[in-house]
């Protein structure tokens, strides 16, 4: 049998993970099949030729974009060739819509099938997008079960394989075995500081979240805090956002992130993929987050979603607490995340809509189930 020719597209972390799972359940079905293509050490790791590297291309702000611009053409012209050389029976799209959306113009012209996993945010912003989506694309999976009847409304036909984090989110150790590991006292109250996983977030939202840390230890006495040192921050950036001189019982954690989420009571999180990852953990959490002011003005005008994080989106209501913007007080913070320590109701309602949106994500494999689709759409069916 001929070897399955594939290029990939994943222009930043979450799509390198979860195209690495998908390519792992690609070779799982065709072991012969041959991927190429943009992304990072996950793609790498699972076998793909990496072409360019997803974070040279995953720019952001005009700015940016500007001082990038001749690399990211070099990138799309050096793939348009690959693919007219190569002509690869199926070409895979990871969100990062502005660029892969062109290559995928590309890749039409010349009768290489088209197989978007991860939908960008259309339903978001930018809806006009469905037609050139509807118009260049062969077949879409879709993780999120709104984005199904978002796409369905406006005449496309996808298919929602449920969440991949599913898959990836688990805790290697239970919350007893993780504070025995750490030598943390069972009784202690443990409380996530999530501040995001950007400069600019940590910058922006970890100050804010020391200054209710410390409302909550006034209250509090036995509670120690624990932040995650996500592998694009160093930690001198968190010594110089304030973590230095703030005097309070913060353990940084450098690996097992999964499961010193799973052992927090509580956390306090800005917006992001990981209000999701702290569901599939049932973990009670506070979703606050600050931008630009400008940037917010403008957000608001273009964005056409009722809610900021993700677990509100699938639950359709709010499930978890989201203070943006002038919202997002150390006060309000507080003061939201003290009720969900307490045994009570406002605790068990919460945990109950986490436990809906995780049933709404789907099952496990979706990996899996986007492969097929993949091959499928690979052999013209």
């Amino acid at each position: 049998m001929t070897p399955l020719k594939i290029m990939i597209v994943a222009g930043e972390a979450s799509g390198d993970m979860h195209g690495a799972r998908l390519v792992e359940a690609i070779r799982a079905r065709r072991p012969s099949a041959r991927v190429c293509g943009v992304g990072g050490p996950a793609l790498a790791a699972a076998g793909v030729e990496i072409l360019y590297d997803a974070a040279q291309l995953a720019v952001v702000g005009i700015l940016e974009v500007l001082g990038h611009f001749s690399f990211i053409r070099a990138a799309m012209q050096a793939l348009e060739r690959r693919l007219r050389e190569e002509r690869p029976q199926l070409l895979i799209l990871i969100d990062y819509p502005d660029f892969n959306l062109i290559l995928a113009r590309k890749a039409k012209r010349l009768g290489i099938p088209v197989f978007y996993y991860i939908s960008p945010q259309v339903w978001a912003w930018r809806s006009g997008r469905v037609k050139t989506i509807r118009r260049l694309v062969d077949r879409m999976a879709v993780i999120l079960p709104f984005e199904q009847a978002f796409y369905r409304e406006r005449g496309m036909e996808v298919d929602f394989v449920g969440h991949p984090l599913l898959d990836a989110v688990r805790a290697d150790r239970s919350p007893a075995e993780f504070r025995r590991a750490l030598e943390i006292a069972p009784d202690a109250t443990l409380v996530g500081l999530l501040p995001g996983s950007r400069r600019r977030e940590i910058i922006a939202m970890l100050p804010i979240f020391l200054a209710a840390a410390r409302l909550i230890k006034e209250k509090r006495k036995d509670a120690l805090f624990l932040l995650p040192l996500a592998p694009t921050v160093r930690e001198e950036e968190l010594l110089a956002c304030g973590l230095g001189e703030s005097g309070l019982p913060v353990r940084v954690i450098r690996e097992e992130r999964y499961a010193m989420m799973a052992a927090c009571q509580a956390v306090m999180a800005a917006s992001g993929t990981v209000s999701l990852e702290l569901a599939i953990l049932d973990v009670p959490m506070v979703i606050a987050y600050r931008v630009a002011p400008l940037t917010y003005f403008l957000g608001r005008r273009l964005i056409k979603v009722q809610y900021a994080s993700l677990v509100n989106l699938v639950a359709g209501r709010a499930v978890v607490p989201e203070l943006l913007q002038d919202q997002a007080q150390p006060e309000r913070i507080a003061a939201a995340l003290l009720g969900l320590l307490e045994d009570g109701g406002q605790r068990r309602e919460m945990l109950a809509g986490l436990a809906e949106v995780r049933a709404r994500l789907g099952g496990a494999g979706a990996s899996a189930r986007a492969a097929e689709l993949a091959l499928q759409t690979a052999a013209g069916r």
